[in-house]
């Protein structure tokens, strides 16, 4: 069974795909032109209620919420591709907390930056400088507690990757490459390195090239 993931070209399906293919999941991407609507469009409501992206469906079954579906598939296919969930339920611990670390204290401030710099000027909206300052300053804060977590283990949740890692591909991505702000990544030794190793992993390289 193939499965088919709704909404490929946002930053919250880049997490799902680049977990399908660390999984070694056959899948297919159908695109969801949010600009004409069509995330609101009746089929795609049956999908998603509150009508986001992505969704995957698997055969009968169907889920959303990115985290949600990454965790899903790492524990269904626990045997299979990546060990992105840890080996003891000890590690597993330690995933699920830097896993809600990245979304509430690392992914509110990069998306406001990311709304802010590089979504409102495409839709002709002025930025408001001072979230933009003040969002910064909550990511460095956050990045600093990063550093001396990466000064003591290669991976967030230790030695090896899993999906805390994974989930903060897609955002930093755009902090690195779109924002003009790598410097905050790259100002921190140990969070630089670890940016350089998760973001040259194959499964990332296949994402950019398919979304």
């Amino acid at each position: 069974m193939v499965v088919k993931v709704y909404g490929s070209a946002c930053a919250a399906s880049k997490r799902v795909v680049a977990c399908l293919v660390e999984k070694e999941i056959q899948f297919e991407t159908v695109p969801v032109d949010v600009s004409k609507g069509h995330h609101k469009q009746p089929d795609f409501l049956k999908l998603q209620p509150f009508g986001l992206v992505p969704v995957i469906q698997d055969g009968d079954y169907s889920l959303f919420e990115s985290r949600a579906i990454m965790r899903y598939y790492a524990e269904k296919y626990k045997d299979q591709g990546t060990n992105l969930l840890g080996k003891t339920i000890e590690e597993r611990g330690v995933v699920e907390q830097w896993l809600e670390v990245e979304a509430h204290n690392y992914f509110p401030p990069v998306y406001n930056l990311a709304i802010h710099i590089m979504f409102y000027s495409i839709l002709g909206v002025q930025p408001d400088s001072k979230v933009i300052e003040e969002s910064e300053q909550k990511l460095a804060k956050v990045l600093d507690i990063y550093e001396e977590r990466l000064s003591e283990r290669k991976y967030l949740a230790g030695d090896f990757f899993s999906l805390a890692d994974l989930s903060h591909l897609p955002f930093t991505q755009y902090l690195v490459n779109d924002m003009g702000k790598d410097y905050m990544i790259r100002n921190r030794k140990h969070v630089s390195a670890w940016w350089d190793d998760i973001s040259s992993r194959p499964s990332w390289k296949k994402v950019l090239q398919l979304c």
